[in-house]
C-alpha cells in the first residue's frame, strides 16, 4: 500500500470514529451490529474502533456495544438519564433510602438517581430537604410534612440544577444530617468525579456540610474517572449500587472504608 493510500485509510478511520463517539454522545450509547450497518463496515472493524476509543478513555464498551464516557467536554442530559437502567436505579434509590435512620434533614443531589431517592423518601414523617434539583423540589414541593430548601444560583440547562457561588454561600450555612450524593465517576484511586467544577463546588460543600454521606449510582459509574474530583470514597458511610458491580469489586471498595449495598 502507498503511503498516500494509508494516509486516507488512517483519515477514514479516524472520521469514522468520530462519527462513532458523536452518535453515542447523542443517542447515550451505541450497539456493534447497528453501526456496522449505518458505517457499513465489519462488525470487527467498529469492535476496533470501540476498543482504540475505550483507549482514549472517551467510551466505555459493553456486551454488544458501548456508552460514552462523561468528561470536561461531554455530559448527558438528565433527559438521557431517564431512560438508561431505570428498574436498577429505582432499586438503588430505594435501598439508599433504607439507610435515612433518624435523619432530620437530608441534602438531595443533583441528578436522575437523586431523583428517584426523593421520591422514595418516606411522607409520614416531619424532613427538611436541601437541594440544588429543581426536579427534586418540584416532586416535593407537594408533600405535606416535607420543607423543601432549593439552592439558589445559576440553573444549568442539561441537568435543571443550580450552581456557583450563591448556592455554595447557602449550603455552607447548613449543617446537614445526612448527604445523598451522586457523582458521573467513581473510582478507588481517584474518587469521586464530575465533568463541571461549579457542580464539583455545590457537591464538595454538601460533603463538608452533612454529617452522614451516602453515594448512590448505577454500577456503571464504577471505574469511570471525570474532570473535577470532589470526594474519596473513604468519606462515605455507604455506597448503594446493583449488581451489575462484580462482589470482590464490591469488595476492593468496602475496604477503604464504606458499607457497600448491591442491589
Amino acid at each position: 500500500m502507498s503511503r498516500q493510500s494509508k494516509e486516507v485509510c488512517a483519515v477514514d478511520t479516524d472520521e469514522r470514529r468520530r462519527e462513532i463517539l458523536e452518535i453515542a454522545r447523542r443517542d447515550g450509547s451505541v450497539e456493534v451490529t447497528e453501526l456496522a450497518t449505518k458505517l457499513s463496515v465489519a462488525k470487527e472493524t467498529v469492535r476496533r474502533d470501540l476498543h482504540a476509543l475505550e483507549e482514549h478513555g472517551l467510551v466505555r464498551r459493553t456486551h454488544g456495544g458501548a456508552y460514552p464516557v462523561e468528561s470536561a467536554g461531554y455530559e448527558t442530559t438528565l433527559a438521557v438519564r431517564t431512560t438508561r437502567l431505570v428498574p436498577q436505579k429505582s432499586r438503588i434509590a430505594a435501598a439508599a433510602v433504607d439507610l435515612i435512620g433518624d435523619a432530620e434533614t437530608v441534602f438531595i443531589d443533583e441528578g436522575f438517581t437523586p431523583q428517584l431517592v426523593a421520591e422514595a423518601l418516606p411522607r409520614d414523617r416531619p424532613l427538611t430537604v436541601v437541594t440544588a434539583s429543581l426536579a427534586v423540589a418540584n416532586g416535593l414541593a407537594d408533600a405535606d410534612k416535607i420543607a423543601v430548601l432549593l439552592l439558589g444560583g445559576r440553573v444549568r440547562g442539561g441537568t435543571l440544577a443550580t450552581v456557583d457561588h450563591w448556592a455554595t454561600r447557602m449550603l455552607a450555612d447548613f449543617v446537614i444530617d445526612l448527604a445523598f450524593v451522586g457523582a458521573n465517576g467513581i473510582s478507588r484511586e481517584y474518587g469521586l468525579t464530575t465533568p463541571d467544577p461549579a457542580v464539583s463546588e455545590v457537591k464538595a460543600q454538601a460533603m463538608r456540610s452533612a454529617r452522614r454521606k451516602v453515594f448512590a449510582g448505577i454500577h456503571t459509574k464504577f471505574g469511570a474517572v471525570s474532570f473535577c474530583r470532589f470526594a474519596d470514597v473513604g468519606d462515605f458511610e455507604a455506597i448503594v449500587t446493583d449488581v451489575g458491580l462484580p462482589s470482590a469489586e464490591a469488595q476492593r471498595y468496602s475496604l477503604l472504608g464504606p458499607q457497600v449495598i448491591r442491589v
